[in-house]
């Protein structure tokens, strides 16, 4: 469809709509006025009334969390907040990393965390990953909401709807962070603290957590300043069992001449018994300075840091499948399934049955900061602009990753018939013990991706008077991206590593490891050190600038002018807003290509020669909104609107990232289109009683372009293999998709201090090719019930979300299968001074559950146990 019919059609159905509407919004009775006696409302119930009043009163179709009180949203999360909305589904993980026991990625209507647009304060926020796959494979624009503590939340916005005055980026929809700021506060002085403590069950550890707030402003409210800082440290252990892809075994191949049933049939690469383990400390802080001089002139200069230190060692033990199928390895006997080898036996004297990867990663870490200064001016009685210029920054870091790779040999076997079921129960005598270990592989690998962007805006808003238009606006902005990612060293072996072994000081697995997903896992497992693989690393890698990474690293530069023009009108029980926002975008993008023209030599890795691509864009999105109060409780909205977003940054950068025991990888496209949709969306909102709300929302999206992954072959150096070969390198191109879905909530109070919120999401969606979306979960749903009085305060929540394509991993796809999971809080305040409250995450311990193309290609079974907080909350 393209933005003319579009605009078209939008402007007819709503034209055609609004006489109907209308005459029933016209009709209907005036809410009487009331004066409400003067009562101080805290806790769950304050949070909803002003989540509830907040949407009611929007044009747009938006979702509304808001803190309970002053520095405390309703969970420990600001994802795990937003998950329980209508429409919101969350992400443990970015991609490639499996998932966690922490929300991190938030995506809306079924789509790609990629299409959400997420800023704080209106204004765009950098952001960075600790995981190096994160930092140069699986790079993608979604904002890592890890670096963002729910303490520094006032309100959280989720707009399901567009409007022409919203930044671009958000296809599906955006979320903006709404901090606190002084002015706004009731007191001249306002101070909270919180310290308490996290425990996580499985590691059988505890941490400090702290966040405290000061605030200020004169008796003339003209001036304010606030400092929050927050230090907040847990210690993770996932256990788990992990299917590193699948390879098709040929015809050709000696294990389908002896077993022809194999032929055309997918084997794992590798299963593994896979311990990860890990420190988080997250500190930071937030200054906002606020200058109100008059009511005609207000300045805000707003700043904000945050480093999440993410120290881990992750450890994989695995059965090396990949290894067999490519010498041709007869097995003893084979199940073949569903076109999946299922289970096989090997004998004996098998070399290289285990490949056993230790990677450490001291020193990894995340950061974000920006330094924004807003302001306001009134001009004249009708006429006002608003300014906004800013930088931010992300970062995220691998300064060193010492990894040592084993291999074992022996008989060995697997049987993975229960599917996602259960995991696949694996046999190797010689786990527990490095007798017969040799080295496989040692490296080395140094990443560091960098986020920046500086940008500027100017709003003017035009009060028109009397009349159904009740006034225009118009805005400029301009914005410079740099997304750049460095990798100068993948070491390797040096010829010493074969004659030597690392040190070994009896470490083993934990006794409870694997207890948490269920039996069949090699569990009594042997490891080394984090010192001794560091020691060994650095006697027996070789560095230097023979092993620059040249295809890992990416730099992709954007310059954005967008300028917009919006009319706001309405009338008596009804109001609107039409709009068009211009878009253009200039992309700059330096490649390193295999060979070329004009070829460098001086790597390890092969000859490549950098190469710039230059692409521009514009795009024109119209959009249209209309509210119509039917009734005092009854709220009809209609919206349509044509959306854009530019692609992943690893999309379009073009850095390779390569896994040389599979001959798999994936790698980038520069000439990437951006996504575009055309999004329709109708709801009618029921506000029955104070505190309660039942809706239902229909929504479609109609992607004319949107971003797929297909598989192609390219040669790349093997150090594994020590040869150069083809790889399997899956790349991103353009194609068309749609979604769509309906929404229904329900909230209310039930009488006694009790109250209760569900919800429910159905989505559809699917390229042209009928092929799934990335992040589409046909249901969705939450369930909240509460209990609260002036004192104590509980809650226990459930969300579901049924299966979804998270993405391709090692070229093969990777689904999420169905997952839920169970919370609770409680809250006691003494007075109002001291308050203290506990969380508990994930009390059912769920087992998070992955698959590859069907349920009987399990791609991993993870635990990653519960989580409790408890802490006393002090407020003055």
């Amino acid at each position: 469809m393209n933005r003319i019919t579009f605009a078209a059609r939008s402007a007819i159905g709503l034209s055609l709509l609004a006489p109907l509407t209308l005459a029933l919004a016209q009709t209907a009775p005036v809410a009487p006025t009331s004066t409400l006696d003067e009562v101080v409302v805290t806790g769950i119930k304050y949070s909803l009334e002003q989540s509830l009043e907040a949407k009611r009163a929007s044009t747009l179709n938006v979702e509304v969390v808001s803190s309970e009180d002053i520095g405390k949203l309703p969970d420990k999360n600001v994802a795990d907040a937003l998950q329980r909305l209508p429409g919101v589904n969350t992400a443990s993980a970015a991609g490639g990393e499996g998932g966690f026991d922490e929300n991190d990625r938030v995506s809306i209507r079924g789509t790609s965390p990629s299409l959400t647009q997420t800023t704080i304060n209106g204004h765009a926020v950098a952001s960075g990953d600790w995981f190096i796959l994160d930092q140069f494979s699986l790079v993608g624009r979604s904002v890592s909401y890890t670096l963002l503590p729910s303490e520094l939340v006032s309100t959280a916005v989720v707009n399901k709807t567009q409007s022409a005055d919203l930044i671009e980026g958000g296809v599906a929809g955006s979320v903006d962070i709404q901090t606190h700021h002084p002015l706004d506060m009731k007191k001249p002085f306002t101070a909270t603290a919180y310290l308490g403590g996290e425990y996580s069950d499985l590691a059988s550890k505890s941490s400090f957590q702290g966040n405290g707030m000061l605030s200020w402003k004169n008796d003339g409210s003209t001036f304010g300043a606030l400092v929050q800082v927050f230090s907040e440290q847990r210690e993770l252990r996932r256990d788990g069992q992990e299917f590193l892809g699948y390879t098709t075994i040929t015809a050709a191949n000696p294990i389908a001449v002896a077993f022809p049933q194999t032929a055309g049939a997918a084997m794992p690469n590798e299963i593994g018994s896979a311990l990860f383990t890990q420190t988080r400390k997250r500190s930071g802080g937030v200054l906002d300075l606020q200058f109100a001089p008059s009511e005609r002139v207000s300045v805000d200069l707003n700043a904000f840091y945050s480093e999440l230190k993410a120290d881990n060692y992750n450890r994989n033990y695995m059965l090396f499948l990949v290894n067999q199928v490519t010498n041709g390895r007869v097995p003893s006997d084979v199940t073949v399934a569903n076109g999946t080898v299922v289970a096989a036996d090997w004998p004996a004297g098998t070399p290289n049955a285990i490949v056993y990867d230790e990677i450490s990663r001291p020193g990894a870490k995340a950061e974000t900061y920006f330094v924004d200064l807003s302001g306001k001016f009134q001009a004249t009685d009708k006429l006002t602009f608003l300014g906004d210029i800013g930088y931010t920054h992300g970062v995220g870091n691998t300064p060193t990753q010492p990894a040592y790779e084993a291999c074992q040999n022996g008989a060995f076997g697997y049987d993975m018939s229960r599917g996602t079921s259960g995991p696949a129960s694996v046999t190797y005598a010689g786990s527990n013990s490095p007798a017969g270990a040799g080295t496989c592989w040692a490296w080395n690998d140094i990443t560091k991706a960098t986020d920046e962007e500086t940008y500027a805006k100017v709003d003017a808003k035009w009060q028109l008077g009397d009349g159904p238009f009740d006034s225009v606006a118009a805005g400029l902005r301009y914005a410079v991206h740099k997304h750049i990612v460095k990798f100068p060293e993948n070491g390797g072996c040096l010829g010493t590593c074969w004659s030597t072994f690392p040190a070994y000081d009896g470490g083993m697995y934990p006794s409870n490891f694997a207890k948490g997903i269920g039996s069949g896992p090699l569990t009594s497992i042997w490891q080394l050190s984090e010192s001794a693989i560091a020691d060994y690393v650095a006697a027996n890698v070789s560095t230097g600038p023979s092993r620059y990474y040249w295809p890992g690293e990416s730099d992709v530069e954007e310059n954005d002018w967008a300028a917009y023009a919006m009319a706001n009108f309405g009338g008596e029980h009804w109001k609107g807003n039409i709009g068009v926002r211009v878009v253009s975008t200039h992309e700059w993008s330096l490649v390193n290509v295999s060979g070329g023209s004009d070829p460098i030599t001086t790597s390890a890795f092969g000859p490549y020669t950098p190469t710039a691509f230059s692409n521009d864009y514009l795009d024109i999105l119209p959009s249209a909104n209309l509210r119509f109060d039917l009734s005092p409780h009854t709220v009809l909205r209609f919206s349509a609107a044509e959306t854009m977003a530019r692609p992943d940054y690893s999309a379009l950068g073009g850095a390779v990232s390569l896994t040389d025991i599979n001959w798999t990888g994936t790698g980038g496209n520069p000439n990437l289109k951006p996504i575009r949709s055309s999004n329709y969306d109708a709801t009618l909102e029921w506000y029955f009683a104070k505190q309660s709300l039942l809706s239902v929302g229909l929504f479609y999206m109609d992607m004319a372009s949107y971003v797929d992954f297909l598989t192609s072959t390219t040669n790349y150096y093997n150090q594994f293999y020590n040869t150069t070969g083809p790889y399997s390198i899956s790349s991103p191109f353009n194609t068309s998709a749609q979604n769509k879905g309906i929404e229904i909530a329900y909230q209310q109070p039930i009488g006694a201090g009790f109250g209760v919120q569900a919800n429910y999401t159905h989505a559809v969606g699917h390229t042209a090719d009928d092929t799934p979306l990335v992040g589409t979960s046909a249901t969705t749903y939450n369930l909240t019930g509460y209990y609260e009085n002036q004192r104590f305060s509980a809650r226990l929540a459930y969300t579901f979300r049924s299966h979804f394509l998270v993405g391709l991993d090692r070229s093969f796809a990777e689904n999420m299968d169905d997952s839920g999971s169970l919370d609770a809080s409680l809250n006691f305040k003494f007075n109002d001074t001291i308050a203290i409250q506990f969380d508990a995450l994930n009390l059912a311990d769920q087992t998070l559950k992955y698959y590859a193309n069907n349920s009987s290609q399990p791609r991993a079974f993870y635990s990653n146990g519960r989580q409790y907080y408890a802490g006393v909350r002090l407020s003055f």
